[in-house]
């Protein structure tokens, strides 16, 4: 169940015309570091946001819990910081939350492995498999202010050649429309082991792949969907995010890391619930501003509505934060505004109301991770009118 901690003090700019706050203070609350965000809206309209609550620093290995903090102002302020997940001195995050829709329950997957191991070690295969990769899922019946205690799903999840995975990192999809209306769709992505016979270890970039997981009972049960199974090195699907447009197709927007195209986002579409992909990943160049690193997709509400990228818009660093917009179904973006020219890199955006669009991202002053801050966009600013 979640648990309280200290709040890590106030928001910035907290008031009823806010335009930002700050969630998630590295130092604060029991954690010398957050990262990793993702955030929901519930049905009443609550802000939950998610994080990797890092206990050791910034890196990726070691004691990592989840955790979370809610908002019922539209991310003018935040109430207490709570556990959602605590796996001791192991590690578990990538947090890839959505709401179900016939049910109004928070649906939450997260990855776990021993704190003791690195990624490199996984993908090389030289863990057992309790050290490496599972997957696991809670819910929340209560508006996100308590959860389940976390239900591994890696049996159905995660295919046994695989070694790294990752669920998301970020929000989540619930198809509101469409033959596979209702179903929860989580864009994930792994690694796996080389061919027989290869002299690669499997640490090599060119292992990795995207894929996607799905539930039609309201994540009860799971299913493996497509799975990018491309592992030449001219592409390589990782972190992965996904929004459903309004022609009921589902667009999956994945970081390419350090394949040889030029480029560093891919992108696809899938017109069955996630169960395939309509072509293979394929690079996006008209975010080519974008460096290597996770990035966030959303589609705003109402028809003719845009299809919104969020990341950071410096080639060849994690700086100046960035919001791309899309009126042709993610054909092609436009920058829309940029944020600021401060460091900057993981994100997740969210719709808060029909005038505003939040977007949650890591950022600081002199270092990419000081904080997690919660930005309040007008509408107006990324559609022009």
């Amino acid at each position: 169940m979640a648990s309280s901690a200290p709040t890590g003090g106030p928001p910035a700019n907290s008031g009823p015309r806010c335009t930002s706050s700050v969630p998630f203070t590295s130092g604060q609350g029991g954690y010398a570091s957050y990262r990793i965000p993702a955030v929901v809206k519930t049905g009443v309209g609550t802000l939950v946001a998610f994080a990797e609550g890092r206990v050791g620093g910034a890196g990726d290995t070691g004691n990592i819990d989840v955790v979370r903090r809610r908002s019922t102002d539209g991310g003018c302020t935040w109430g207490p910081l709570g556990v959602v997940v605590d796996a001791g001195h192991d590690t578990q995050g990538n947090p890839a939350p959505v709401v179900d829709p016939r049910t109004g329950r928070i649906v939450l997957l997260t990855t776990y492995n021993s704190g003791d191991v690195t990624e490199a070690q996984i993908m090389r295969g030289q863990v057992t498999p309790a050290q490496g990769r599972r997957v696991f899922v809670q819910t929340s019946r209560d508006d996100g202010r308590s959860f389940s205690a976390a239900r591994e799903i890696t049996a159905t999840a995660k295919l046994p050649d695989w070694r790294w995975y990752a669920t998301g990192p970020g929000h989540a999809v619930a198809l509101t429309h469409g033959p596979h209306k209702g179903r929860l769709v989580v864009p994930a992505n792994h690694s796996t082991a080389p061919p027989a016979g290869s002299p690669d270890t499997g640490q090599e970039a060119k292992y990795y792949g995207a894929h996607a997981l799905y539930s039609d009972n309201g994540g009860t049960t799971w299913k493996l969907g497509f799975i990018d199974a491309d592992y030449e090195g001219v592409i390589n699907a990782n972190e992965s995010t996904a929004a459903q447009l309004p022609d009921g197709r589902l667009y999956f927007s994945s970081r390419d890391q350090n394949g040889s195209s030029p480029g560093n986002r891919l992108d696809s579409y899938s017109s069955d619930g996630a169960r395939t992909l309509d072509r293979p990943y394929q690079v996006q160049h008209t975010l080519d501003e974008v460096p290597v690193v996770q990035g966030s997709v959303l589609q705003l509400e109402g028809r003719r509505a845009p299809l919104l990228f969020s990341g950071p818009s410096v080639p060849t660093a994690r700086r100046a934060m960035a919001i791309w917009s899309s009126t042709d179904s993610g054909a092609t973006f436009t920058k829309a505004t940029t944020l600021s020219q401060q460091p900057a890199a993981y994100s997740d955006l969210v719709q808060p109301d029909r005038k505003t669009v939040g977007l949650l991202y890591e950022t600081g002053a002199t270092g990419t991770y000081e904080k997690i801050e919660f930005r309040r966009i007008p509408l107006s600013t990324l559609t022009g009118s």
